[in-house]
């Protein structure tokens, strides 16, 4: 067993609210890519309401973004399930039902084995990603570190950075 699994947060900006016909397929889809995420290798946890999503779960104050947060036992983990099967197809047709947003809106941290992060966590990862860039504390696919790093390691590298 490893001391460090992975979490990783995303949000989106809904094109309109999640009970009209626009967000139909995607709504439909929620229940079985979860249990998809649920059953895959390397999944360990993800954020859920007591109806089993998170949509309900607020994020950043804002009525208008949704929140999926997970942890995976690695990024090779979270990577094989993101480009397979349902969740593959549903990020091909993300243009229908979210805004595009300019700014960073997925965030991947490690954490001690065994711990569920809560939202205002993954939005300070967020908020911290987005000021300095991928650093160990809040990184993304492309740019990532290996587990075991801290804060202040983090705020050292984007101090040096500046």
């Amino acid at each position: 067993m490893t001391a460090y699994e992975l979490a990783q947060v995303n949000i989106a900006r809904l094109r309109a609210p999640l009970d009209t016909p626009l967000l139909k397929d995607f709504v439909d889809s929620l229940d079985p890519v979860n249990a998809d995420a649920d059953a895959a290798d390397g999944f360990v946890w993800r954020l859920q309401s007591d109806e089993g999503d998170a949509t309900a779960i607020p994020v950043f104050d804002d009525p208008w973004l949704i929140v999926n947060m997970s942890v995976w036992r690695d990024p090779d983990a979270l990577t094989a399930f993101m480009y397979q099967g349902r969740h593959r197809e549903m990020l091909s047709r993300r243009r229908e039902w979210f805004e595009r947003v300019e700014e960073a809106m997925t965030a991947l941290w490690w954490v001690p084995a065994g711990h569920r992060p809560a939202v205002a966590e993954a939005e300070d990862r967020l908020l911290h990603l987005r000021a300095h860039g991928p650093t160990p504390y809040a990184f993304t696919l492309r740019t990532s570190f290996p587990p075991g790093e801290t804060k202040d390691s983090a705020d050292r590298s984007a101090t040096s950075r500046a």
